[in-house]
């Protein structure tokens, strides 16, 4: 790859810059001499030829917008002279063939995960605890404050600060120099060790703003999404609090944890606070309860896994002009390495599919999902539309500010996370996946909704590129957070798990990231590696009410 720019495909007419590059230099792209008219910062575009008002703008070999102003060969490509646009699809699928690549040094790889009974592995071992309504959401912190910490659990510091030994030395008759050079303060790593439950990995508390008061579609969603969480295969039990009149009732719940799981056995306690004697009872009763649970769910142990066991959610969130060039066709690699070994990439973010539908719709392998992934984008986007907004919205003032001016581009450079195989499924949000090979799974763009979103369907591990940088984790999939530039990956140290910019300066090829990447996918679903995002309990979660979200 040159260190100056990069013509992706060669039918695009617009160059990337890798790093800045200045007006007057003249630069020869595949043959074609070009100018510098003007400035070009490193992440954006300049123009391959003169283009006149109208003219198609390709990137990635596909249309990703349009020129309103003429633009002169060698001049920068910015939102003042092109704007969005992007490719007519049918929903016919055409003839498509792949070639896998050679995985053969994978064969016979595992990773050490936990087994369930519907034949699904863990990649970790969560308690999970939450509400069907937002009605009992302090109650949920109550039952935080009085479990996490004292069975050994991370918290939102990176460290705990153990008061109690001050108290008890206090009460000891310790000497005010002996309380001053008390140690107190022990990390993540170290609190780890001293688990109460060795086999568990965390009690994960979620809270939400749903459940009663807005559409019963809304509540209906919810139940559907939390009984994925129920049945995700990094999850060993549940606590679930309601209270009893809410619109999102148990009952929908639990007929979804039944058709997603038939023989469903984990441990589930539901507590219902209108039926208990008290708050303190009703507190004191869940308490008891997780703690018999925890004990149960401890006896699970990490054994062998075949790496087809694997379910990679596919995520891209604060992209850059490097995303799509570094990051995201890394991370496609990787998705096809792990297709070809039988395991389960699932790209998601429908919003960032925009333009590349048709490339999409012919590799799906039944013609009922290219027709239902087709239904699914046009209502969806029929919908955005509607309510006064528009795919083209979908890039953020960073994503412009850092070389994707056009939804098209982003979402062209976006689609590369799903690699180049076959699309054996097609999912709305909240359908659990069950079928090996690439999955599309309908999320918004919105990076928490869209990660909620995926775990809820079962991925047992999340693959998050970003080019500027974010901490967004989940409460119950580890987050691995991939960057596309060195500049990233510095600053952002405490969040950053793996870096790709040496395929942007030329040090690497995407196949050489790929196959790392892999790599430590293996050591993460193995509980070798803790990725940053749960050392630093990001646990966020966002359901999707059905409105309009980019």
């Amino acid at each position: 790859m040159s260190k100056s720019f990069i013509q992706i495909h060669p039918d695009d007419n617009i160059i990337a810059a890798l790093k800045d590059l200045h007006a007057g230099e003249e630069y020869d792209v595949n043959g074609t001499k070009v100018t510098l008219k003007q400035d070009v910062q490193a992440k954006h575009k300049f123009s391959l030829h003169d283009f006149k008002v109208g003219d198609e703008i390709i990137m990635y070999g596909v249309l990703i917008g349009e020129a309103v102003k003429p633009i002169e060969q060698g001049m920068a490509i910015t939102i003042d002279n092109v704007v969005h646009a992007s490719t007519e699809y049918s929903d016919q699928n055409s003839k498509f063939e792949w070639t896998a690549p050679d995985v053969s040094k994978w064969k016979g790889r595992t990773f050490n995960g936990y087994h369930r009974a519907d034949g699904t592995v863990g990649t970790a071992n969560y308690w999970l605890v939450f509400p069907l309504v937002f009605c009992e959401n302090r109650n949920i912190e109550v039952l935080q404050s009085a479990l996490s910490e004292s069975l050994g659990y991370t918290t939102k510091k990176d460290f705990t600060v153990d008061t109690q030994t001050l108290i008890n030395q206090y009460k000891s008759g310790a000497t005010s120099e002996s309380l001053l050079t008390t140690q107190i303060t022990t990390t993540v790593e170290e609190m780890s060790k001293k688990r109460v439950f060795p086999n568990i990995d965390g009690i994960k508390f979620l809270k939400h703003e749903g459940g009663c008061g807005g559409t019963r579609q809304d509540a209906e969603a919810l139940c559907h999404l939390l009984a994925g969480y129920a049945t995700n295969p990094n999850v060993a039990g549940i606590t679930v609090l309601s209270l009893g009149c809410q619109n999102a009732e148990y009952r929908i719940m639990e007929e979804t944890i039944k058709k997603n799981d038939p023989n469903f056995s984990k441990p589930l306690y539901l507590m219902v606070q209108q039926d208990s004697a008290n708050e303190r009872a009703f507190i004191e009763d869940a308490v008891k309860r997780t703690f018999v649970g925890l004990t149960e769910a401890n006896k699970i142990e990490r054994k062998p896994a075949p790496l087809s066991k694997l379910i990679m959610g596919l995520e891209c969130g604060g992209s850059d002009g490097f995303s799509g060039i570094s990051a995201n066709p890394s991370l496609g690699y990787a998705s096809d390495l792990l297709a070809a070994l039988g395991g389960t990439p699932v790209l998601s973010e429908f919003p960032e599919l925009n333009g590349v539908e048709q490339e999409l719709i012919n590799r799906c392998v039944k013609k009922e999902d290219a027709q239902r992934f087709a239904s699914i984008m046009k209502v969806y986007g029929d919908r955005a539309i509607a309510l006064g907004s528009g795919f083209k919205n979908n890039p953020s003032p960073g994503n412009i500010k850092d070389g994707l001016i056009t939804d098209a581009m982003k979402s062209a450079g976006a689609a590369k996370k799903g690699g180049t195989s076959p699309i054996t499924d097609v999912l709305d949000y909240t359908e659990k996946i069950k079928t090996p090979g690439l999955n599309l799974l309908c999320t918004p763009g919105n990076d928490v909704e869209s990660t909620t979103g995926l775990a809820g369907s079962g991925v047992n591990v999340i693959l998050f590129t970003t080019g500027l940088g974010t901490p967004t984790g989940n409460p119950i999939v580890p987050v691995i957070k991939i960057s596309s530039n060195h500049k990233l990956t510095e600053k952002m140290k405490d969040v950053i798990d793996i870096n790709t910019g040496d395929v942007i300066s030329g040090e690497k090829t995407i196949e050489e990231m790929g196959e790392e990447i892999l790599e430590f996918v293996i050591k993460v679903a193995s509980g070798e590696v803790m990725t940053k995002s749960v050392k630093l309990a990001q646990d966020d979660f966002i359901p999707w009410k059905r409105g309009i979200s980019l």
